[in-house]
């Protein structure tokens, strides 16, 4: 006899539709044969669904069977394939009888006693069955709820093969999964921290509020203990709350890279990503055999913090600038091409020498002028012309730690930058992800228009700095951010003068 049923195969974050046919031909003997271009975890899934199926009261067929996925172009990968597999057996071999089978999309991975473990990549399977007018999802428990975020998708989760079974057969009755999205993002969409913990800094929060209302990368600069970290933690408390689209985005990179907690479901608040400054290409862009996402999509929609900035290695550190500037990352295989969504927030810190105490008045230096500029030039120029904002972070005095007046909360920040982005929505479109940081070099000559006296800045400011032009072109944006934060509708030269003040460490820091 033969049977279909419904399953999908991740490829990066994306789930592509999938079908597991099964023929039992009554003729001859022997292990199943499995084709469809598997790879090694789904060849070994023959083995696993054997002892699943004995375990829990069932057995294989005993004529020759073959199994194929299809399509038979695309590679299969990871054990989701374990459980449509052997209820395919089941229906082949009459031990199952279903009319509903081929009506629901079926994945999940099969322990040898036959219960069912979680998979990954469930939201991507959740968002495939929704676009393609399945019925509903048969997944792990474990990962219902993680499915049931998506709206109009009938989300089953089971424990075993035995109540799948008993599931399709009509034998047993199980409740949809039901996910209350409100009260989620009320719990989940909480921060522990505040800037009102940061004492001192007063004028690095405002360059990181002025960041944030226009999307602008920033680095730090600044001796040991200044706070570089605590502030660059608390960035996603001062932007916009998650929306849903944004949620889903987030959470299906997540999802499908395996690093999603296990008692969540959604992310409900913007992730801030701090790898090792040891950290490899591949790990940080995204790569491998397989392809699978780095930190810089783990950081989608939020914060990708990068201490200790000149200390990665300098192939790792050019391998962000495309990144930067097209917010995707395209891996290429020989097989395929995978694209991983890739839009953060950049923050660097760094120190302003090896010792780190260049710029710190109360310990003296130990470096030499030929070490502090080696040590800079670990950064190259085309990266640092991508960093829009570059701040100054000093030592904390003893009057600002010890000072029981808490500073500037991130509950005042958040306000300012909504205003400024409600700006933004206006100016662009409220249907348009476009900010500030994100104008194109037409939208920036329409929308940062400026007057004489800010021209003649300009021009002094480009030629003692030696900026770039694309430099240029984030010194405007950021003073209409700026201008944006003050509520004026024309880019001002007080407005433009703070900008440039952000770039005059552009070449000397």
């Amino acid at each position: 006899m033969f049977a279909r049923l419904h399953s999908m195969t991740l490829a990066g974050i994306e789930a592509h539709h999938c079908e597991v046919e099964v023929d039992v031909s009554g003729r001859g003997f022997g292990v199943p044969t499995l084709v469809g271009l598997p790879d090694s975890a789904v060849k070994e899934s023959i083995d696993r669904v054997r002892s699943a199926l004995f375990n829990s009261g069932f057995a294989l067929p005993r004529s020759r069977t073959t199994v194929n996925l299809a399509p038979a172009d695309i590679r299969k990968e990871g054990p989701a394939f374990d459980l449509p597999i052997a209820l395919g057996l089941l229906l082949a071999d009459d031990q199952l009888r279903s009319e509903i089978a081929e009506q629901y999309l079926i994945a999940g991975e099969l322990s040898l006693d036959g219960l069912i473990r979680p998979i990954k990549g469930v939201l991507s399977i959740a968002l495939l069955c929704r676009d393609n007018g399945y019925r509903g999802l048969i997944v792990p428990r474990e990962n219902a709820e993680e499915a049931a975020v998506v709206d109009g998708v009938e989300v089953y989760g089971v424990d075993s093969l035995s109540q799948a079974v008993g599931f399709l057969a009509g034998e047993l009755e199980l409740e949809p999964t039901h996910v209350d999205l409100e009260a989620l993002f009320a719990v989940a969409a909480k921060y522990d921290i505040d800037f009102a913990d940061v004492r001192g800094q007063e004028h690095v929060k405002r360059a990181l509020l002025v960041a944030a209302a226009g999307r602008h990368n920033v680095l730090m600069i600044g001796p040991p203990g200044a706070g570089k970290t605590m502030l660059a933690k608390r960035i996603p408390t001062v932007l916009p709350p998650m929306s849903l689209v944004e949620s889903l985005e987030t959470t299906r990179i997540y999802s499908a890279s395996g690093k999603l907690q296990a008692a969540a479901s959604l992310l409900a608040t913007r992730p801030v990503r701090q790898p090792h400054h040891s950290i490899s290409t591949a790990a940080l862009v995204g790569g491998g055999t397989i392809p699978t996402a780095g930190e810089v999509s783990l950081s989608h929609h939020g914060v990708l913090f990068l201490d200790e900035f000149p200390e990665f290695n300098r192939s790792v550190l050019e391998s962000l600038r495309q990144v930067i500037e097209d917010h995707v990352v395209t891996i290429s295989r020989a097989h395929s091409a995978v694209d991983f969504p890739a839009d953060f927030m950049l923050i660097a810190a760094m120190n302003p020498c090896p010792c780190g105490y260049f710029t710190d008045p109360r310990k003296p230096c130990k470096c030499s002028a030929p070490q502090i500029d080696r040590y800079l030039a670990r950064i190259s120029g085309p990266l640092l012309e991508r960093i829009d904002i570059h701040i100054e972070v000093p030592a904390v005095p003893i009057s600002a730690l010890r000072d029981v007046k808490a500073g500037t909360d991130s509950a005042t920040l958040r306000e300012q930058v909504l205003r400024a982005l409600k700006l933004q929505r206006e100016r662009f479109g409220h249907n348009s992800t476009t900010t500030n940081g994100g104008m194109s070099s037409r939208e920036l000559r329409k929308h940062a228009v400026i007057d004489a006296e800010g021209e003649r800045m300009l021009r002094q400011a480009m030629n003692e700095l030696g900026l770039s032009a694309r430099a240029h072109d984030k010194v405007l944006r950021v003073a209409r951010t700026i201008a944006d934060l003050a509520g004026e509708e024309r880019v001002a030269a007080m407005h433009l003068s703070e900008a440039i003040q952000y770039r005059r460490l552009d070449r000397q820091l």
